[in-house]
């Protein structure tokens, strides 16, 4: 009975760690077929990790910063930048979740069916998601 009862304690204090679980090799594979066509990285010295398109926001900081997170980016949507204002914090489940469909996320975590998100671009494949996440990651704020 000890043993089970150390083992219901282990999982549900790992449970909360154990979100994302997401390959960043393959996560880098994707995001250089995917997303590099509109999202940068580059980082807080200006060396470019990913030389990508200037049309999204770069995304180093991305995981662990605010919603708008790029303050050198000015084309943010009304929505995400009502986001940033309620204090969201990016982490990996929750990029994860937005690349699946920008607009309706927003949709629900602003509670406003007009929400709307200037990324039009969705990754439905959900292990897909959270590999770009893990690799996003690597670029944390």
């Amino acid at each position: 009975m000890k043993f089970l009862l150390s083992s219901a304690m282990a999982l549900a204090l790992l449970g909360g760690a154990a979100q994302a679980s997401g390959d960043a090799a393959k996560g880098e594979a994707i995001f250089n077929k995917n997303c590099k066509t509109c999202h940068a990285i580059v980082d807080k010295d200006g060396k470019d990790i990913v030389k990508g398109g200037k049309t999204g926001p770069n995304q180093y900081g991305l995981i662990g910063g605010p919603a708008a997170h790029d303050d050198g980016f000015k084309r943010y949507s009304k929505s995400l930048v009502a986001l940033r204002e309620t204090g969201f914090t990016w982490t990996e489940d929750e990029v994860a979740d937005y690349i699946a469909d920008p607009r309706k996320y927003l949709q629900a975590k602003l509670g406003d069916k007009k929400a709307k998100s200037n990324m039009a671009y969705k990754l439905k494949d959900e292990q897909s998601r959270k590999d770009v996440a893990a690799y996003l990651a690597q670029f944390a704020h």
